[in-house]
């Protein structure tokens, strides 16, 4: 049987990566794009080969070196297609992948850009952590290195979380981490009833 798909995302210090380890904790298994994306990076991951053809300075030691991808990306943007063409369509197969060996009937994926990428289509549902502006402003800002210029950067690289409230089916507001923690456990009673 196919698991119901829990599409979960969030922009930068609304609390997704907490939540997440809410659903892990209550036994759900958690995809995270980011961490696919770290696995197909290193020494021996699926795009090293074909990022290294195509971008052969950003390979160190074998591995994709991400402060030098960075740099690129910065001093060149019109390469990003071009990157997103080798990265996304294996991010996918990673994707599905989890899912196939998933023996849950709910399984997460925790994706940064699930709206602005399209990816909500291939879930059943989604899930979006928000809080208000301010307090997402202080949690990103009291992060170590953390400038306003690039916590701007940051937010103008994702969809404003008034557009995702409104293409989300469900919202959690993450203010305290109790009530975060009883939304969740909430919801996957919701899901699991709606399953029956």
């Amino acid at each position: 049987m196919t698991p119901f798909r829990l599409g979960l995302t969030g922009s930068i210090g609304m609390g997704k990566s907490t939540t997440a380890g809410f659903f892990r904790a209550a036994g759900v298994p958690v995809w995270d794009a980011d961490a696919a994306v770290h696995r197909l990076y290193q020494a021996g991951g699926a795009a090293v080969a074909p990022i290294g053809r195509r971008f052969a300075q950003v390979i160190v030691e074998g591995a994709v070196d991400r402060a030098v991808l960075k740099s690129l990306l910065i001093a060149d943007p019109a390469v990003l297609p071009d990157l997103e063409g080798i990265v996304h369509p294996l991010v996918a197969d990673d994707r599905a992948a989890f899912q196939a060996m998933a023996a849950s009937d709910i399984v997460v994926f925790d994706i940064p850009l699930l709206f602005e990428k399209g990816t909500e289509a291939e879930m059943d549902a989604t899930l979006l952590v928000t809080a208000p502006p301010s307090v997402q402003r202080a949690r990103v800002m009291a992060r170590p290195g953390m400038t306003e210029a690039q916590f701007s950067a940051l937010l103008s690289r994702q969809m404003p979380d008034t557009d995702k409230r409104a293409r989300a089916t469900h919202i959690i507001e993450t203010l305290g981490i109790e009530a975060a923690q009883a939304c969740v456990t909430a919801l996957i009673a919701h899901i699991r009833n709606s399953l029956l």
